[in-house]
């Protein structure tokens, strides 16, 4: 079973970029030098950002669905421009190195299936979860914060 996982879309995060720390704070975002690497996993490259890298943490509505599911979390962006990563049937080392929630929801944004991951483990629960006809996407969660991480979905 083919997959993508992808990166969000950097065109809802780019009018924070340059903002005052005191501008950030009126729109609840927090600006981070990153110090340590890893630690800062970037939502929009899929990927640890480098120290050095200035990183914006904000609340960021990631099921924005009609269903009890419906929900938001912390995330961290990396504020420089850049584009939306995407795997094919590869999981980011981003996620491979941590532990991962990975929720299967049907097409009324219902999980059908979920359960903790590392490493190569992550892949063989993504393909299991996708060969059920039921399962629509996949959204991946860095499981000790509960921040989101990446949707995944069937490549045709």
């Amino acid at each position: 079973m083919s997959f993508q996982i992808s990166g969000l879309e950097p065109d809802q995060f780019s009018h924070l970029f340059g903002l005052s720390d005191d501008i950030l704070k009126q729109q609840g975002v927090i600006r981070y030098q990153v110090e340590e690497c890893p630690g800062f996993p970037d939502r929009v490259g899929l990927r640890d950002m480098a120290i050095g890298e200035t990183a914006l943490l904000l609340n960021y509505e990631h099921l924005p669905v009609q269903s009890p599911y419906r929900s938001r979390h912390a995330i961290f962006i990396c504020e420089a421009p850049q584009q939306a990563a995407h795997y094919i049937d590869q999981v980011p080392d981003v996620m491979t190195r941590r532990v991962i929630s990975l929720r299967a929801f049907d097409k009324a944004h219902h999980i059908v299936h979920a359960d903790l991951a590392s490493g190569d483990e992550i892949r063989t629960s993504i393909e299991a979860f996708l060969a059920d006809p039921a399962v629509s996407y996949i959204h991946a969660h860095y499981a000790k914060p509960g921040c989101f991480a990446a949707e995944i979905c069937r490549v045709s």
